[in-house]
Formats: structure tokens, sequence, C-alpha cells
């Protein structure tokens, strides 16, 4: 995953420190309410599991518009960000480099508008639709909790207290 250039700069001060980030995950969705529905998926290069577009919010950036911005960037894809789904925060998380890094995750629904996937950026080896009912082995329990959340008719956020 390319790191951004405030995360390089923030790193050149703090060292290997922890660094309290905001993400976002754009689950997005063609066909909600079809037989036929289907998520986006990306493969990562890092370590082969497939889940929705993730990426981190610039500063000053909006949540939605971030969503939006990675799903183009990762994946070809456009997508409007519709609804917040869900607010989590995710595990400490330690790179092989020693940073230290622990993400508040929002996580949106989108509405798929057009483009075919495919790994755009480099970050990931495979974009391509998945049938709601058929996900992969190498989707996480996590990101299948987020992907359903996402597809539910649920209207609130959930969080955790």
């Amino acid at each position: 995953m390319a790191t951004p250039d405030f995360v390089l700069a923030l790193r050149e001060r703090i060292g290997h420190a922890p660094l309290w980030l905001t993400g976002v995950t754009a689950v997005v969705l063609r066909g909600l309410g079809t037989p036929e529905a289907e998520v986006l998926l990306v493969r990562r290069q890092d370590n082969g599991a497939w889940t929705p577009v993730t990426g981190i919010i610039d500063p000053g950036e909006e949540p939605a518009v971030a969503a939006e911005r990675e799903v183009l960037e990762e994946a070809a894809v456009v997508a409007v960000a519709e609804r917040l789904a869900q607010v989590q925060v995710l595990p400490q998380n330690v790179y092989d480099n020693g940073d230290i890094t622990q993400y508040i995750d929002l996580v949106f629904r989108c509405r798929y508008e057009s483009g075919e996937p495919y790994p755009a950026d480099g970050e990931n080896s495979e974009a391509r639709w998945f049938p709601l009912d058929a996900l992969p082995e190498q989707v996480s329990q996590n990101f299948r909790t987020r992907i359903a959340l996402a597809a539910s008719d649920e209207r609130e956020a959930r969080f955790t207290r």
C-alpha cells in the first residue's frame, strides 16, 4: 500500500511511534436488491487478501470524497458514497519496518456508477466483482461484517461503545 506523503513527513518527525490515522473502507455495490447483487473487491499485493477498497483520508479531505477517490485510484471504478455504515477502531498495527499505526475506520456504502475494475495503481494484483453470497475465502471476518453492514437496509451507522 502506498504511503501518503503527509504520513511520510510525520514519520520523519516521530519515527516509529504510534500514529493515529483515519481511514475509509469503500464497499462498492451494484445490483443491490437483486439476486445478482455484487461487491467490488481488490486483491492486496502484499498479502493476497481480498478486501473492499480501503485507504487513508488526506488532511482536509471529506471522508466520503476519500472513499470515492480511493475506489477510482485503486480499481478505476467511479462510485458514489451513499451512507456511512460503520465506525470502528481497528487493532494497532506494527509494520515490518517498525512503524506503529492505529486507524479509526469509516465504512461507506458506495453505489457503482461506471468503469470496469482493474488494479489501477499497483497496490493490488486484481480487482473484480463478486456475488454478495459467494465471497472468496481470503475475505476476513471483519471485512465480511463491513460488507454485510454496507449491504444491509440499516440507515444508521453502527459503532462500538
